[in-house]
């Protein structure tokens, strides 16, 4: 049991985090070895067990990130952009991989987590799941083969208490969308329509966001031509999908060089 890879999760209070805590302690292939949430919060120095199942499994729920990394193997990351920045500095003193699910992350933030990557495994992806990573790589070879006659559009609904907008699954399948027409989604982006906004720029792609009740994850990506639609379609139903992919990810990278991978390289697809 001891040989096993000890993972530590952040955000452990939050919908995901307590999921994700869930599926290492329930994984033959995984142990948990740390809790972290902020300093302050009404869980700190509480048993994990306690709070999820009613048995201590002797993890206690803590606000001090380098004692917790400082004894694990992988660090599961789904809490906010400045957060997971700090949190990637201290994975990266730990030599502990770090999978972040984070969305919302600035361009100064993810150079922040470039360098941290350059001594340990950084896996970072918009969405943990197998079926949106093959719909990422879908949506970029239909791109490809469609061209700019079709109107892209990539429409995304999640659940009334998220925060970011589009979602960080949008924007993977938009910079999909860009790559395979061989351009920069920041140069043909287009979101926030509101009011007299004009005909649609040929060439963009666009971007809905629906926020309301429990919705999990819904991403549809529209190419709109001249006659017809192709429509590819994800819906998930059970955020554990996210967990096991995010655990999967923990997992995989134990052994592998510095750097930063994603869950195509993951997943092997």
């Amino acid at each position: 049991m001891s040989n096993l890879p000890g993972i530590v999760i952040t955000g452990a209070s939050g919908r995901m985090g307590q999921m994700l805590m869930r599926t290492v302690l329930e994984s033959p292939h995984a142990r948990l070895v740390g809790a972290i949430e902020r300093p302050g919060h009404e869980w700190i120095g509480r048993d994990v067990g306690e709070i999820l199942r009613e048995d201590a499994v002797g993890v206690a729920i803590t606000d001090d990130p380098l004692e917790a990394m400082a004894k694990a193997q992988a660090v599961i990351d789904f809490t906010a952009p400045a957060a997971t920045v700090q949190f990637a500095e201290i994975a990266a003193q730990a030599r502990a991989v770090h999978v972040i699910g984070t969305t919302g992350l600035a361009e100064d933030d993810l150079e922040k987590i470039a360098l941290a990557a350059r001594h340990a495994v950084v896996v970072r992806a918009g969405n943990m799941s197998l079926g949106v990573n093959l719909l990422t790589l879908l949506t970029r070879k239909v791109s490809k083969a469609l061209g700019v006659d079709y109107d892209i559009e990539v429409v995304e609904a999640h659940h009334k208490h998220k925060v970011d907008a589009p979602s960080g699954t949008a924007l993977m399948l938009g910079e999909a969308a860009a790559e395979g027409r061989g351009v920069a989604l920041a140069d043909v982006s287009d979101r926030g329509r509101d009011g007299i906004t004009g005909a649609r720029q040929p060439g963009h792609i666009g971007f809905s966001a629906i926020r309301g009740g429990d919705i999990v994850g819904e991403h549809d990506v529209i190419f709109a031509g001249e006659g017809e639609r192709v429509i590819l379609r994800h819906v998930a139903t059970d955020r554990r999908i996210f967990a096991r992919g995010a655990l999967r990810a923990a997992l995989w990278g134990q052994g592998k060089h510095p750097g930063e991978y994603d869950m195509v390289d993951v997943l092997g697809i």
